[in-house]
């Protein structure tokens, strides 16, 4: 019959947590979900921001092909009719379902999430995301205020809920529609937090004391980033608690009191993410869909906390574009589960003591971009052809490679994060690499770096991740024509993952690039 899909996608969530060798966070549920799951160690997205990286994911297309690099156009009207990963499920007979956030909200999804195109009924969107930006943070004054920093009661929030406990219960509730049913599907979630504001319920600071949470190993500005690179982090300027601060635009610093506590709600808001996750596969266990049911977990970009003196995303660095990326895939990931077993026992972050290490994991370099391929695989369904190079007029193509042919990999494989002697794809041209991008204004911080819109935008950034290093050209780009110029570099950036892993030493101008240069264009 083909197997159904539960396709978890978060917010801003980059890798914290346990399964990710994350020593402070606690996230046994997600944690719980890599045992039995192909674990991809290094995962990039294709743009460090919420719309234009949902688009192209779901599209199985590059930003350069969707042609949204901000929020405000329709790729359907603006680039090309090109199918999405849902909807393809739904035209070979899947019943595909959205709850929360799953494809950006607006313009950029034509007000509809894509209905009716990607889904079989209108996409859910929870009651109490309108609040979400309304002053519902209790400062010490008592008084209410839009904060960055925002634990709350959640009995004195409006309808006495927060927008993912309703996206859990949601799903829910679908999954037992679907259970009675017995339709397959594609059921999509999208969590808000760890998105700002960072407002969940109060009791998750309890498992970060202060005392324990440090600052970013690097949270200066790096001496030798290209001005264009950095993003001035205005969404987190213009929220009452930093705007109280006063800090200096565009490189700040915050105080490092400051710093800590939103590294600390950060944190919570994984622990509540985590509850939520694990409430919902708990649920597919109780319904008795975790035999036949591949699960998918994910996030659209990651975020800064501090590294490079820079926080939120909009930048082409790992923290921003590195992403979990898991498949459990029944009788693949794990030997066939028999009906009715409990794959996903609901583990409590407050007493759950010790971790697990996930079922298979790849340091692999691989991209979200393939998302839609390798779902289209491992569902049994035809992959959908490789695009040709200009694609604008093809409905159907990706470009993405299916991952499933690295769900068998061995140890050692593993361990040298290289592939082994016989794999024809050693050569340097063939080397995996994940290709991000990011937009700017200008050569230097400006107060619309982070989201410039498309007409404003003059240079953009290209970004190629291998396992060896990140290479970035910020090139001459025009808006009016879609085209880069990369005969008109503006800056360049290099950083040899071995010896600088957290990216600080930027050595562009002292090495011969040449090698990265044509790899770049490739």
């Amino acid at each position: 019959d083909g197997m159904n899909v539960l396709f978890i996608v978060v917010d801003d969530l980059r890798p914290v947590l346990g399964c990710y060798r994350d020593k402070l966070v606690k996230s046994p549920n997600i944690d719980q979900l890599a045992s039995q799951s192909m674990v991809f160690n290094n995962a990039y997205a294709q743009q460090a921001v919420c719309a234009p990286s949902r688009v192209s994911f779901l599209t199985g297309r590059r930003p350069d092909t969707t042609r949204l690099y901000d929020f405000y156009s329709y790729w359907r009207v603006h680039a090309g009719n090109y199918s999405t990963m849902p909807q393809y499920f739904k035209e070979n007979g899947y019943m595909t379902l959205s709850v929360g956030k799953v494809f950006h909200p607006g313009v950029s999804s034509n007000y509809s999430d894509d209905y009716p195109y990607s889904w079989s009924i209108p996409p859910f969107h929870p009651s109490a995301e309108k609040h979400e930006n309304d002053k519902t943070c209790r400062g010490k004054d008592g008084k209410l205020y839009a904060n960055l920093v925002c634990p709350v009661d959640v009995t004195e929030m409006p309808g006495g809920t927060l927008p993912d406990i309703q996206s859990t219960e949601e799903a829910i509730h679908l999954l037992n529609v679907m259970k009675t049913n017995r339709q397959k599907f594609f059921l999509a979630v999208g969590y808000h937090k760890p998105h700002i504001p960072l407002r969940y319920p109060q009791e998750f600071l309890k498992l970060y004391p202060l005392e324990n949470i440090t600052l970013a190993p690097d949270p200066w500005v790096p001496e030798k980033l290209p001005s264009v690179a950095y993003n001035p982090w205005m969404d987190i300027r213009q929220r009452d608690d930093v705007e109280a601060l006063n800090v200096s635009f565009p490189y700040g610093p915050l105080p490092d009191d400051f710093q800590r506590q939103i590294r600390q709600s950060y944190y919570a808001a994984v622990s509540y993410l985590d509850v939520q996750v694990g409430l919902l596969l708990n649920a597919l266990d109780n319904v008795g869909l975790s035999n036949n049911t591949i699960v998918v977990f994910t996030a659209d970009h990651g975020w800064s906390l501090g590294e490079h003196g820079e926080w939120a995303k909009y930048s082409n660095f790992d923290v921003a574009t590195r992403v979990p990326l898991m498949f459990y895939v029944p009788g693949i990931t794990t030997s066939p589960v028999s009906h009715g077993a409990k794959v996903f026992p609901y583990l409590d972050p407050f007493s759950h003591i010790g971790g697990s290490a996930p079922q298979g994991q790849s340091e692999r370099v691989v991209e979200l971009v393939s998302l839609f391929p390798t779902l289209a695989e491992l569902a049994g369904l035809q992959v959908p052809p490789v695009c040709p190079e200009t694609s604008f007029g093809v409905v159907l193509c990706t470009e993405g490679r299916s991952l499933v042919p690295y769900f068998n990999v061995s140890e050692e494989k593993v361990e040298e994060g290289k592939e082994g002697c016989d794999d024809p794809e050693r050569g340097f041209n063939e080397e995996p690499a994940a290709f991000s991008q990011y937009p700017r204004p200008a050569d230097t911080p400006q107060w619309n770096s982070d989201k410039p819109k498309l007409k404003d935008i003059r240079v953009m950034g290209y970004s190629l991740r291998t396992i060896d290093y990140r290479y970035t050209l910020w090139v001459q780009f025009d808006p009016s024509n879609f085209s880069a110029n990369f005969e008109d570099v503006h800056a360049g950036e290099l950083y040899m993952m071995k010896t600088d892993p957290n990216q600080d030493y930027n050595i562009y101008n002292n090495t011969s690039h040449g090698r990265f240069f044509k790899k770049i264009l490739s």
